[in-house]
């Protein structure tokens, strides 16, 4: 059995304004390292393999915050960035709200809402481009590391479909997963197929 703890990154400037946030490489604003430091907290006590994590820097941050506190108490997991857990790619689109897109392309907005899997937003990817390089990603977790514990930190789009895949559901439904800001999540992989633990637990950031 692997066991998988998802971590949705902190908190951004954008994420509070309602903006699309795709490849943008915007820091954590200070709620979010604050959340961070929460997350690395909330997992201290688990015994993690590896730490993989989308190589944008609020994902990196939220991982290096985990890796700091495992090390502090003498449980060492190494930080892999791994591009394959990036955000889906939002194109002309990122950094708008959605009300913003629809005033200045509502042909293509409607396009990409009528089907997220084979329409892209402008310059952007579609969810099955996104799919395709996680596909391979979670491929490499279950092939090459069988009866570990791995933290993944990465984004809402990317959590969401590799919960899809870990389920065996189609990706349309990757939207009935929420997961908030500094989330942590777990699934478990067998070869019969994944349970899901644990979703969008928040409980760490009620102080905040």
């Amino acid at each position: 059995m692997t066991r998988l703890l998802l971590v949705r990154h902190g908190e951004t400037d954008w994420t509070i304004q309602g903006r699309f946030l795709g490849h943008t490489n915007l820091p954590l604003n200070e709620r979010g390292q604050r959340q961070a430091a929460a997350v690395a907290k909330a997992l201290s006590c688990e015994t993690i393999h590896t730490i993989y994590t989308s190589d944008l820097c609020r994902a990196m941050t939220t991982a290096q915050a985990i890796a700091a506190i495992q090390e502090s108490s003498l449980k060492a997991a190494p930080v892999v960035p791994d591009p394959r857990l990036r955000e889906v790619n939002f194109g002309e689109w990122d950094g708008l709200t959605y009300a913003e897109m629809l005033r200045r392309d509502p042909d293509s907005v409607n396009a990409w809402q009528g089907d997220f899997l084979k329409t892209a937003p402008p310059g952007g990817e579609s969810l099955g481009q996104l799919a395709g390089r996680l596909k391979s990603f979670l491929e490499d977790v279950e092939s090459f590391y069988p009866e570990e514990t791995f933290v993944i930190v990465a984004h809402a789009g990317s959590l969401q479909s590799l919960l899809c895949m870990a389920l065996g559901v189609s990706l349309k439904m990757h939207w009935q997963f929420p997961l908030s800001p500094a989330s942590i999540s777990q699934i478990s992989l067998y070869p019969e197929g994944a349970i899901v633990n644990l979703l969008n637990d928040t409980c760490h950031l009620k102080d905040l």
